[in-house]
């Protein structure tokens, strides 16, 4: 019923001027905190607790959250040995990567039957921007300088979080590993160098420096490049019962610098500066796709300059919070094929500024309002011929309601988007445009979301969010892909219920337990079709989708020596999901969408399931990690021949730290896909067997 209201109330809005609309929400949510200290009087007893200082990064909570949020923390990453974000999200429930081979192949994430351009990836609280392709490339960010990576359905529990976070579907976190020093200690370096199968080799320094009390740096520089040219066998039927021949991959060669440099100011006590400076040059061969008695060579490739500049200002005061966010990004992305008969070479620019704002206010104990808002511009300039200047202005306001008590918590947001769009200046005709240009995009979304642990002596929790999602179509789907025409943007309903229960076993033994069912509903889903042929393309709203599905989430730590103080221990943690994620856009047959009518959408599993074991010893350490994905079909249509076999990828590792006089040296073995499993993620792009990585790592 609540839910309802919102709706009706986000529509009406949607209709009357957008001043007037933030303005009424604004004194609407101010009005009511008063109405509900009115109604109730606060009964707690006060008593004043002296303070004591931790030092350490704060992660997401996984259990006190309406959003279901999963963490990789800075220990898991060294233990599976993740190099990229990719190797870090493909081990968490419910997470789809599409792979495209190798390691440098790319790599987009989707959750839960949502697409690639719902995820967005927001680094230190900041989000990532590509304004031509409206998606992240997973596999071009380094994990070497991180504390964790997060992964949140629906958004994340900050609740001075910008507004950009508030409008994703779902949310991939990175945040930058805070240089810590003992008493006495000014200066930290480690270096690390990998090198593995098919000439991979990553060398990788991280220097930390405190300039003053409140003043500390790091500097942190990777440089990786591999062949890539792995074997495979390639089957000359789809049932795998015929003639095979072995097959190396080709034009598979990649090399990625990166530096990022970081500076952090403690002004006072809660109140922090952090400035990041992060630079990425890329070059990455794009493998083509494994087709029978095709002997043209691929020649495609990319080469990328990424440099953004980004600062955060964070206070807190007794009773007010506030967060400044100011970033400034440019990318120069290249594209070139020589193998057609007319080679292509488009370059792509790109600039984004951005400026964002919010503020905090706790109206009483328990409820506190904040008010976000997020400006930005982004610019994209390329060679082409047609539609080769684009400009993009963003406002997005969201005003949110956080109330959180011992046993519950409930948030709740309106969200304002307001986009403009103006390519007027390309060189094109006005046939070849939008319909309506300059375009404008409009909308409020609503959230509402809550917690509750019914028993206070039983640490079990239910959870329920409800959120509308609003995605504005990319430039590539407006006019690269497509013949242009007017897309009305997507819409996505996400519900999810659940709960989390944990159990300390003092300290012996602890688990967590996280359990969901969801339901998402996408509306206006954009969908490719062809117009004349395989190369020109239109983009319809044609697509429903409806997603039904469940994840389950458990890990634990168990101590093994008889004393506790012992380094004997063993920490587990296995996930399951299941995806019902099938087309609803149109029951009649005689039509080319009624043809995939009830099928599940391509590349997304009905069953999946990921583990992993590390087992810590006196000597040796030893890991252990599964991944298993059952059946997908690689088109709309769920036929026998477009069915993709199941799969099973397992890796072993070992490693051992040796402690010296100064400081600390760790060697770790790993062998991945140890039974030389040949699978596909991607149809015709079969993916690395059976390989080794060698690190060597040295800190003081």
């Amino acid at each position: 019923m609540v839910w309802e209201h919102l709706v009706i109330l986000s529509r009406r809005l949607n209709a009357i001027p957008t001043a007037t609309r933030l303005t009424a929400i604004g004194l609407l949510l101010c009005l009511l905190p008063t109405w509900l200290q009115a109604q109730t009087g606060d009964t707690l007893r006060r008593e004043h607790l002296q303070e004591v200082e931790i030092q350490g990064q704060r992660t997401p909570s996984t259990l006190r959250v309406a959003t279901p949020t999963q963490v990789v923390t800075i220990e898991k990453i060294q233990n599976t040995g993740a190099l990229q974000v990719s190797d870090a999200l493909k081990q968490l429930a419910g997470v789809t990567l599409k792979d495209y081979g190798g390691i440098g192949g790319m790599k987009t994430v989707s959750a839960r039957g949502l697409g690639s351009q719902f995820s967005t990836l927001s680094i230190d609280g900041i989000t990532v921007s590509d304004a031509r392709n409206g998606q992240i490339d997973m596999g071009r960010y380094t994990l070497g300088n991180s504390a964790y990576v997060s992964f949140a359905n629906g958004q994340n529990d900050d609740p001075l979080q910008s507004a950009h976070s508030y409008a994703a579907g779902n949310v991939v976190s990175i945040a930058t590993q805070q240089p810590w020093f003992a008493s006495g200690e000014h200066t930290h370096l480690s270096g690390k160098m990998d090198v593995g199968s098919f000439c991979l080799s990553a060398f990788t320094l991280l220097w930390q420096e405190r300039l003053s009390g409140k003043t500390t740096i790091s500097l942190w520089g990777n440089h990786t490049r591999s062949d890539g040219d792995y074997p495979f066998t390639l089957y000359y039927t789809r049932s795998h019962n015929d003639s095979t021949s072995r097959e190396r991959r080709q034009n598979t060669q990649m090399r990625t610098t990166t530096i990022d440099a970081n500076l952090f100011h403690q002004f006072a006590k809660r109140r922090q500066l952090h400035i990041k400076a992060h630079y990425i040059n890329g070059y990455h061969a794009l493998p083509g796709a494994v087709i029978l008695y095709n002997t043209v060579k691929s020649s495609e490739h990319t080469e990328e300059q990424m440099i953004l500049v980004q600062a955060r200002y964070r206070a807190e005061w007794e009773r007010l919070q506030m967060q400044l966010l100011a970033k400034y990004q440019y990318n120069d992305d290249l594209y070139e094929d020589t193998a057609v008969s007319s080679p292509v070479y488009n370059t792509y620019y790109q600039n984004y500024a951005y400026m964002s704002a919010t503020v905090g206010y706790k109206l009483l104990p328990s409820l506190q309002i904040s008010w976000a808002n997020d400006v930005s511009g982004e610019w994209l300039n390329s060679n082409l011929v047609l539609n080769n200047r684009m400009q993009r202005d963003n406002l997005l306001s969201t005003i949110a309601l956080h109330f959180e008590r011992r046993r519950v918590t409930a948030d709740a947001h309106l969200l304002a988007t307001l986009i403009h769009e103006d390519n007027s200046r390309s060189n094109s005709a006005f046939s070849t445009l939008q319909v309506d240009n300059p375009a404008y995009y409009r909308r409020v979304s609503p959230y509402l979301g809550a917690t509750l642990q019914p028993l206070g002596a039983i640490p079990l929790r239910l959870r329920y969010f409800v959120k509308e999602t609003y995605r504005v179509p990319n430039f590539s789907e407006l006019y690269f892909l497509s013949t242009p025409r007017s897309l009305e943007p997507e819409c996505a309903l996400q519900h999810n219920v659940g709960l989390t229960w944990s159990h300390y076993g003092g300290e012996r033994w602890q688990c967590r337990l996280t359990a969901d069912g969801y339901y998402n509903r996408v509306s206006n889903k954009i969908v490719a079709m062809p117009r004349q042929n395989m190369f020109v393309w239109s983009m319809y709203n044609l697509g429903k989708v409806e997603i039904t599905g469940a994840e389950v989430c458990v890990d634990g730590e168990v101590r093994l020596g008889a004393d506790c103080d012992d380094d004997w221990r063993l920490q587990l943690s296995a996930s399951y999901s299941y995806q019902k994620a099938v087309d609803r856009t149109d029951p009649d047959i005689t039509t080319v969408a009624g043809k995939t009518y009830g099928h599940q959408i391509p590349y997304t599993p009905r069953h999946s399931a990921v583990g992993s074991a590390y087992i810590t010893t006196a000597w040796v350490n030893l890991g252990y990690t599964v991944t298993w994905v059952g059946e997908r079909y690689s088109t709309g249509q769920n036929k026998p021949e477009n069915r993709m076999e199941p799969y099973c990828d397992q890796g072993v590792s070992v490693d051992r730290s040796i402690r010296l006089r100064h400081g600390e040296m760790k060697l770790r073995l790993m062998l991945n896909n140890i039974f030389d499993t040949q699978y596909e993620i991607v149809r015709s792009y079969p993916m690395m067997g059976r390989n080794w990585r060698l690190t060597l790592q040295y800190a003081f």
